[in-house]
């Protein structure tokens, strides 16, 4: 399992890129994306992200 963005919601703020523990979110082209192989599901981005725009499966 690992962190999932929904495109559509996500607005680039970078809130979440900044709160991974583990760096693996980064920008592309102002939509967040995470290195789903990397993801040790910790939350840490789904509670930082205003938008609610990331979920753990």
């Amino acid at each position: 399992m690992a962190a999932k963005v929904d495109k559509e919601k996500c607005t680039g703020c970078g809130l979440c890129v900044e709160a991974c523990p583990m760096d693996i979110i980064v920008l592309q082209d102002d939509v967040a994306v995470v290195e789903e192989e990397e993801c040790t599901d910790c939350g840490e981005c789904v509670e930082e992200c205003p938008e609610e725009a990331i979920e753990l499966e």
